[in-house]
C-alpha cells in the first residue's frame, strides 16, 4: 500500500488570529474547536494545535511542494507576508522555493522542482 500524503500539525497560540492568517493566505478553515484548527487549500492541509507556548512555533515548520510557485510567490508578496530571509529563489537542492512566517511564528517553506 503505497503512502498518498502527509498532513503537517503546527502549533497555535490564538485560534481566532490563526485562522484569520490561513483564510487570508487562502484556506478554508474550520475553527469550530478553539483548541484545533484544520485548514485546507486545494490538496494541502495544515493542522493546527493549541499551545500556550510562544518557543514552540517558532521553532516548528513545513515543507509544501506546489506548482506554479512564481504566481504563489506573486499573491503572497502582495500580501506582505514572504519571510524576510525567504525570498523566491532556486535552491542548490534543486527546488525554486520562498517561505513565510504565520502569525504564531511557524515558518511554511513552499518550493517546486527546478525543471
Amino acid at each position: 500500500m503505497p503512502l498518498q500524503s502527509a498532513v503537517p500539525i503546527l502549533a497555535f497560540l490564538d485560534a481566532t488570529e490563526s485562522a484569520a492568517f490561513y483564510k487570508k493566505i487562502g484556506f478554508d478553515c474550520n475553527d469550530n474547536w478553539k483548541e484545533y484548527l484544520m485548514c485546507s487549500r486545494d490538496k494541502i492541509e495544515i493542522h493546527l494545535w493549541k499551545c500556550d507556548d510562544p518557543a514552540i512555533p517558532k521553532n516548528t515548520g513545513c515543507y509544501i511542494r506546489v506548482d506554479e510557485i512564481d504566481a504563489l510567490y506573486k499573491e503572497f508578496n502582495n500580501l506582505g507576508i514572504i519571510h524576510p530571509n525567504g525570498p523566491l529563489e532556486n535552491k542548490p537542492w534543486g527546488m525554486r522555493q520562498f517561505s513565510i512566517l504565520d502569525n504564531s511564528g511557524n515558518i511554511i517553506h513552499f518550493g517546486q522542482y527546478l525543471d
